[in-house]
């Protein structure tokens, strides 16, 4: 490989020659934002040209430049390995000259087209200088071949066109003209680039990967779509134009990364995580002893299949496109419940059904039971934590000796699955606060599907009506709602009390259009307005002589009744999900327990969806399973069926715990700080992960969110906080926050879907990816708010891969009175209550701590 400087004009300037972009590169996605950039850099060497200055260039970039398969001795091809982006905008800079001045001076124009962008003896595409990928050919040649009489339609080449064209005629304003010829020259010889050749026998993929490691970081739907084309030196064109272009142009790259993973996890890797698909994938086409022929028909293979899938990705995007109604309607519903972690079982069923093994309506049945699942969970308050390993598990875990509906249903209804059957249901109508439960969203369609389930011959436009849920019984209660529910009380029962136990139970909510005038009226105010609603919900209630504690629990049942024959219940007797591969996922993560830290059966399990009886068992039965003493009990005991295996060694197990770093309370049980969770656990596994839902968009507090109008991310993490926190924790943090901004930080606030996070920020604001954070704060969820230290994310941020610096914040946290967490943590995310930040103390540390870490950061070696 060799490199050298050169310019733009000695590059493409001789004889005939060409520049292919490869089929797996980028398609041109140059903005205005750098096009103007490169333009006031173009002005400037114009500009020293005219005053005489002659040894200033500008440097542009790199250009990485390998032999193409299709080379000729007397027509040489070269492929642009990396600065695509550069060239066709230098060329289309060019084209816009040529065009500016071909009325005027048509030798000139010639000549700038002969010398950089036309082989001016050949024909077809090999009469292009520089040949961009299919996405970009047709609409580039058209400029280069130009001048147009109209414009191609929309994309980034004619965006870019546009703007030197625009460009070149405010450089000809009268009042300060500039040599457009020298605007040439400035382009041509006064920007500099570092070719890089490759060899023929250089592998061009592995110098794409370094380049991508240490410049702008691709997508892994980017870095897959390159590897695979770089695979394919034979079939590209084809599986290109046939598949990839369509797929492309069906998705949008985020969207395109998502269907690569699905496909993954359809295919059996129900592990891997999305981050790490391109490694996933490229491991599948690297085995030993497979030749370039059958590489090229597996991964033309594996394109074709995942553009037939394509079109079924989409109808999970947009439901409109499904043909079958039931099946439509089913999509519609998970896709407003925002249901993207059931993504791997929606696709399952849908290509189930493409295959034959199922009709449209087995189909809407198994959605049927996917929907049943997420809203009964909701409805009584199940975690959502574990539903993505969930739904992801479901094609590897699906039976085979079932219909897939019937399989389907079987594997929800594990024990482990936490599908609520018909009596908790029932219970949770009857008493829970359903109105705090879920996104608003959720809670809407819950309301919505009851409100269908009475089937009115003139079902309700929801889409047109703009519906609210509006509590019955008022939030804000006047005194005649008062006297009512005090006919209701009971003995020992308050009015208030009983008020707060009914307010945001299902019975006493409903949909409708004019919340604002219903507010907090009395019942027959309420009663007129409701009489006059399409609703059947709203005419039922206005149908009751009154609105006390007896008609809501009389209207739960009903609803409750509803409820249970909209979404079928799980399966009765169904044991738990097992499979053989956890048992290794379990020693795995046994081998990855810190120094100074234990488990328990029960966090062991939690984490594997086993039980805690299974994985005594399995334990005590296995040998050779790495650190498994280090399991106990959930009071820090070791558990009286422990027993070595042949090939452990033995000893006492308490003084090989307390070699490994384990403390002990004075009643002889393993210190409790040290305890790893089941989320401690996945995180030993998970490694070190930024781009969780919560991180993907971290952004200033002026972001708007979607579920709330008006209310800024800032203001929405404080209403959480709020909720759970009392007025003396929310201060606190209100004045850290201040204290940080004060120091030079920012607060980012995430867009988790269902809590908003707020991170201690560094680096350019509003600019996540560009700075580091130490903290990440989390409203509580009715457990009251956490902040969490991101010692696992540390570890990969400089200076805080050295170790001792990240002790070093260990110490200082630990310094704060009533925090403890133990060294063995270090490598994850451990958290303390935000209410510990009330003492003045306390906070006044942790800003002390939080300068300390700014000023590592700031004096941090970024050479």
């Amino acid at each position: 490989m060799q490199a050298k400087e050169t310019l733009f004009a000695d590059l493409v300037q001789g004889r005939a020659q060409q520049f292919q972009v490869p089929l797996y590169q980028r398609t041109y996605s140059w903005t205005e934002k750098q096009l103007r950039q490169l333009w006031a850099d173009i002005l400037e060497q114009a500009g020293l040209l005219e005053s005489g200055e002659q040894a200033s260039t500008h440097f542009l970039g790199s250009v990485v430049l390998a032999p193409s398969p299709q080379n000729e001795a007397t027509f040489p091809r070269w492929l642009v390995v990396d600065g695509q982006q550069r060239l066709t905008t230098l060329s289309l800079a060019l084209a816009a000259i040529r065009d500016h001045v071909k009325d005027a001076q048509p030798d000139e124009a010639e000549r700038i087209g002969e010398e950089y962008l036309i082989n001016k003896r050949k024909s077809g595409y090999d009469h292009l200088r520089l040949l961009p990928t299919q996405a970009d050919r047709a609409q580039f040649a058209a400029y280069i071949r130009g001048p147009l009489t109209s414009q191609p339609d929309g994309g980034g080449v004619a965006a870019a066109y546009a703007f030197f064209r625009r460009k070149l005629v405010e450089a000809a304003d009268p009042a300060a003209p500039q040599d457009v010829f020298r605007i040439e020259e400035a382009i041509t010889s006064r920007l500099t680039l570092v070719a890089v050749t490759a060899e023929r026998g250089d592998n061009v993929h592995r110098i794409f990967e370094s380049l991508n490691n240490t410049g702008l970081k691709l997508s892994q739907a980017d870095l897959l779509r390159n590897y695979l084309f770089m695979r394919l030196p034979t079939r590209g064109e084809h599986v290109y134009e046939t598949y990839w272009l369509p797929l492309q142009d069906s998705l949008t790259n985020d969207e395109l990364e998502q269907l690569m993973w699905l496909q993954l996890v359809l295919d059996g890797d129900d592990r891997v995580r999305r981050q790490d698909l391109y490694a996933a994938q490229q491991k599948r086409f690297e085995r030993d002893g497979v030749g370039q022929e059958e590489t090229e028909k597996e991964i033309e293979a594996y394109i074709r299949e995942l553009y037939r899938r394509s079109s079924l990705f989409r109808r999970l995007l947009h439901p409109e496109e499904e043909p079958d109604a039931a099946v439509r309607a089913h999509l519609e519903r998970l896709n407003t419940w925002q249901a993207q972690v059931t993504y791997p079982a929606l696709m399952l069923l849908l290509d189930r059904r493409e295959r034959g093994d199922l009709d449209s309506s087995d189909t809407a049945r198994a959605l049927a039971y996917i929907e049943s699942f997420l809203v009964r969970r909701m409805m009584c308050r199940v975690p959502t934590n574990n539903l993505n390993r969930i739904f992801q598990a479901v094609p590897g875990q699906l039976p085979r000796d079932l219909p897939v509906a019937d399989g389907l249903h079987q594997l929800l209804s594990a024990e482990n699955r936490f599908w609520p059957d018909d009596e908790e249901l029932r219970e949770k109508i009857q008493k829970a606060p359903f109105y705090q439960y879920g996104r608003w969203d959720q809670r809407k369609m819950v309301l919505q599907r009851l409100e269908e389930s009475y089937e009115h011959p003139e079902p309700v436009d929801f889409a047109a009506a703009q519906l609210t849920i509006e509590h019955v019984m008022p939030q804000s209660p006047g005194d005649e709602w008062l006297r009512m529910l005090g006919e209701d009380a009971g003995d020992g029962e308050s009015v208030q009390d009983l008020h707060s136990r009914l307010q945001h139970t299902l019975g006493n909510l409903t949909l409708t259009a004019v919340n604002a005038e219903l507010s907090n009226h009395p019942f027959e105010r309420k009663q007129d307005l409701l009489r006059t609603s399409h609703l059947e919900l709203n005419r039922r209630i206005a149908a009751t002589q009154r609105w006390g504690a007896k008609e809501i629990r009389a209207r739960a049942d009903e609803l409750a009744d509803r409820a249970v024959a909209l979404w079928p219940a799980p399966l009765r007797g169904v044991g738990r999900a097992e499979r053989s591969r956890d048992w290794q996922l379990a020693h795995q993560v046994l081998a990855a327990l810190p120094h100074g830290t234990w488990t328990s059966y029960g966090d062991l399990a939690a984490f594997l969806g086993s039980g805690a009886q299974a994985v005594g068992n399995h334990l005590a039965n296995t040998p050779g399973v790495a650190n498994a003493y280090r399991v106990l009990t959930s009071e820090g005991k070791v558990s009286d069926g422990f027993r070595w295996t042949p090939q452990d060694g033995g000893g006492d197990v308490r003084t090989r715990l307390a070699a490994d770093g384990v403390r002990f309370t004075v009643n002889g049980a393993a210190d409790p700080v040290q305890r790893l969770s089941a989320d401690d656990l996945a995180s030993l596994i998970a490694g070190d992960d930024d781009s969780t839902d919560d991180t993907e968009d971290v952004n200033q507090n002026r972001r708007r969110t979607p579920n709330q109008a008006g209310e800024t991310r800032a203001e929405r993490f404080f209403r959480q906080l709020a909720a759970d926190d009392s007025p003396a924790t929310v201060d606190a943090v209100r004045a850290l926050f201040t204290r940080w901004e004060a120091l030079g930080g920012w607060i980012g606030h995430g867009a988790g879907h269902v809590t908003t996070s707020a991170f201690l920020m560094l680096g350019k604001a509003g600019a996540p990816g560009r700075g580091i954070w130490p903290m990440t704060f989390y409203p509580g969820s009715g457990r009251g708010g956490t902040a969490e230290v991101v010692f696992q994310y540390l570890a990969a941020r400089e200076p805080f891969t050295d170790r001792t610096l990240r002790a070093e914040l260990l110490r200082r946290l630990n310094a704060l009175e009533g925090i403890d967490i133990p060294e063995g943590k270090l490598e994850l995310r451990p958290n303390f209550r935000l209410s510990l930040l009330e003492p003045d103390a306390n906070r006044e540390l942790l800003v002390e701590t939080l300068t300390w870490f700014r000023d590592r950061w700031g004096s941090r070696d970024t050479d």
